[in-house]
């Protein structure tokens, strides 16, 4: 009997054991409550080289080390005593998603800034306008449909979408940013499913909002910066709020671009800003992006000229960062005076 007793006891303090290691052996790192870094995030090359110029001009923001992991390189730095990583998302959705969830995963990261250009869809734009969207929608999670050879114009849904259609409607009732659902052709927009701890089972979200402190602190970076150039001398217009829109294509079709105005009522589109909204949302992660214009997304005449005026338009995004930067250092040294 007291062979049977001691053996049980082994096993229960073994399971014990075992299930009380099973947070510590698996998931993410834990980091100290006071380590708060801040990402500074960008999709791809000219605009990190922005961010990386910005940064050496800059006496008191220095690159610590740097480290490659999985194929990211991740620079540590420190901005006027505020510790800062800065990466490459790559371009596309997947790869937003994916490496800012690694980067949340490696690094003790509370605020996310993104900067990057997009496609004007307002017209008000023209190339190096600056638009900090408040709300990012994806614009291409759709259903591929077949026409209805019985109703010219039409086209059959499957069944599923019927729920969502009822549910559009409903929300539509009590949220103004609700998109205007209608087709693109044989093209109907729905929504992303999102699961995150304390939401039983997936949501259904037309957009993700960003972080109202930093969204604040924008407004105060807009009123506090000077004036932001083109190199031909003239000033750029900034926009604060409204909305914008994320997908898998590079959006270059003048109807399309119509479209996403009458859908979405959309300021800027591009091709990552949702998917890193999203990522933030489930880890509730405060985010912001700046997207500079680098095109009118299809509403020129001829050729797409993004390739002429991205490097420019990473540049006057890359002002306004570092004044939003300067903007959460100031209220971070606030919240630590006190008490």
């Amino acid at each position: 009997m007291r062979n049977l007793t001691s053996l049980m006891l082994m096993i229960a303090l073994f399971g014990a054991s075992a299930s009380s290691g099973a947070d510590e052996n698996y998931g993410p790192r834990k980091f100290p409550d006071d380590e708060k870094w801040i990402a500074v995030v960008a999709a791809y090359e000219p605009e990190i080289k922005a961010i990386d110029a910005a940064f050496a001009k800059i006496e008191e923001a220095k690159v610590d080390k740097i480290l490659t992991i999985k194929g990211v390189k991740y620079q540590l730095a420190t901005y006027k005593g505020e510790k800062v990583v800065i990466f490459t998302t790559g371009v596309s959705v997947v790869n937003a998603a994916m490496t800012i969830q690694m980067a949340l995963d490696y690094f003790p990261i509370d605020k996310i800034v993104m900067m990057g250009i997009a496609g004007a869809v307002n017209p008000v734009f023209e190339p190096g306008d600056i638009a900090i969207p408040e709300r990012w929608y994806y614009h291409d999670e759709s259903a591929y449909v077949n026409p209805d050879p019985d109703k010219e114009g039409e086209y059959i849904l499957p069944g599923y979408f019927e729920e969502a259609v009822i549910r559009h409607k409903q929300r539509a009732l009590v949220d103004p940013n609700e998109p205007k659902y209608k087709n693109f052709g044989f093209q109907f927009p729905k929504e992303v499913g999102v699961v995150k701890a304390g939401i039983d089972k997936p949501q259904k979200m037309p957009y993700f909002t960003v972080s109202s402190e930093l969204l604040t602190l924008a407004k105060q970076a807009l009123a506090e910066v000077d004036t932001i150039k083109m190199p031909s001398g003239k000033p750029i217009q900034i926009r604060i709020g409204g909305n914008g829109v994320t997908g898998s294509v590079f959006a270059d079709n003048a109807k399309y671009r119509m479209w996403l105005q009458d859908v979405y009522n959309a300021e800027v589109t591009e091709m990552e800003s949702a998917a890193v909204g999203q990522v933030s949302f489930v880890n509730e992660v405060d985010w912001i992006v700046i997207r500079s214009v680098s095109d009118l997304a299809g509403g020129q005449k001829g050729q797409n000229d993004e390739n002429v005026f991205g490097a420019i338009a990473s540049g006057t995004g890359t002002k306004f960062m570092i004044a939003l930067l300067d903007e959460i250092v100031g209220a971070e040294l606030v919240s630590e005076a006190q008490p």
